[in-house]
């Protein structure tokens, strides 16, 4: 029998570095459904402001109803992977309708989209392929290109001058097919990536173009379709961005599961050798019918979308003028910058104090000397939640000496 103390004791060691480098991450639970506020075990009714709720739909009531009757209809699981006897008919009807939304020809679906992003680049790329990725683009975006056995190249985070430069070089270096990859918003500072240059020095290179929309899906875009929508990508329906991944998870509707949308044949090719799609059980029936009122909501009206942009404005604005920095732009994500992490525990501490729900984001989730509060507005909240949040940020940075 194999000794485990030497190796409990490691690991032991290693959370202890993790708390006295004030790195260790706790969690903190809530005892309602998701929403402008929650009620947290210890007793406490906060504000959340820290959500992917961007639009919330995580407790709309017409969702809710939705998923309700797909688990009345069509079961609480399937029980299997799709291509046994895991694919029913409200799976290829989200397909379709995802599809439609951002405007591809088809679309397939994932219990993750970690396993979207995952299961995209290995099936596609080969040893003689390039793929061309953003420094900062997701986690789930670089495990799945290491899957593959392409060549992998990164530019500097939006730089389109070294992006260029790096089409020059896969170009050079005589690859096949090259495959440029961005997230289309970065989770950790909301910014919207350059799509409409990049899809032009895509064309001058012959290369793919392929974006995540985990933060995008729902709201971006005059009509939510995405951030190809926001970057005049989206022409006529049809989306000038080659292949679009995303989430039932943050914006449309918050449960789980994700898709990758694109030509049909690259779909097809997707379902015959995706490794997760393969081998990981179809997503449950109640998030699939869930999510198809999601997108009825969405495509009914952008009333959502717009309160959530109004929300974003206010905040920005007003979180500035209580004296905090702030990356700017126009999402979201607000990244309320505190540079050190004890310093952003402690702010995120003493907000939940206040009635404020906020964490704090520290390497390696972001870069050493990056620390921050991440801030994430709703169309849930209305303008009393958001002034509430002000004040306590404004408070609670003068008790820290964070603001003057």
């Amino acid at each position: 029998m194999t000794d485990t103390t030497a190796f409990l004791t490691h690991v032991r060691a290693e959370l202890q570095g993790l708390r006295d480098a004030g790195l260790f991450k706790g969690e903190r639970i809530i005892t309602t459904p998701q929403g402008a506020q929650v009620h947290t075990a210890d007793g406490r009714d906060v504000i959340n402001l820290c959500a992917n709720n961007y639009l919330g739909l995580s407790a709309h009531p017409q969702v809710i109803e939705a998923a309700h009757e797909a688990l009345r209809t069509h079961g609480y699981g399937l029980s299997s992977v799709r291509f046994i006897c895991g694919t029913q008919d409200i799976h290829k009807t989200l397909e379709q309708r995802i599809a439609r939304f951002v405007g591809t020809e088809d679309a397939i679906l994932y219990a993750a989209a970690f396993d979207a992003n995952g299961g995209l680049f290995e099936p596609l790329l080969g040893e003689a392929d390039a793929v061309i990725s953003d420094e900062l683009n997701h986690a789930s975006i670089i495990d799945g290109i290491r899957l593959c056995k392409a060549q992998r190249h990164r530019y500097k985070h939006n730089d389109m001058a070294d992006l260029e430069a790096k089409l020059r070089e896969a170009r050079a270096a005589g690859a096949r097919f090259i495959m440029v990859f961005t997230d289309g918003v970065f989770s950790m500072d909301g910014t919207i990536a350059q799509l409409d240059v990049m899809r032009k020095l895509c064309d001058a290179h012959g290369a793919l173009l392929a974006i995540d929309e985990c933060h995008a899906s729902g709201f971006m875009g005059a009509t939510g379709r995405g951030t190809h929508e926001h970057r005049g990508l989206l022409v006529n329906g049809r989306s000038k961005v080659d292949i679009i991944t995303g989430t039932f998870g943050k914006a449309l509707g918050g449960a789980s599961g994700g898709f990758t949308a694109g030509p049909k044949e690259v779909i097809e090719l997707l379902r015959q050798r995706s490794r997760p799609y393969l081998f990981s059980n179809t997503l449950a029936p109640m998030i699939a019918g869930g999510s198809i009122a999601v997108l009825d909501l969405l495509e009914g009206s952008t009333a959502l979308r717009d309160k959530l942009h109004e929300n974003t404005r206010y905040f920005r604005q007003a979180i500035t003028e209580a004296g905090f920095d702030i990356k700017p732009g126009e999402h979201p994500i607000v990244p309320i910058m505190v540079y050190d992490a004890v310093k952003a525990q402690a702010l995120a501490a003493r907000l939940l104090e206040l009635g404020i729900y906020v964490v704090g984001f520290f390497f390696p989730v972001v870069p050493k000397g990056q620390a921050r509060i991440r801030v994430q507005l709703s169309a849930a909240h209305e303008r009393a939640h958001l002034e509430k949040a002000v004040a306590a940020f404004r408070q609670a940075g003068l008790e820290l000496g964070l603001v003057k």
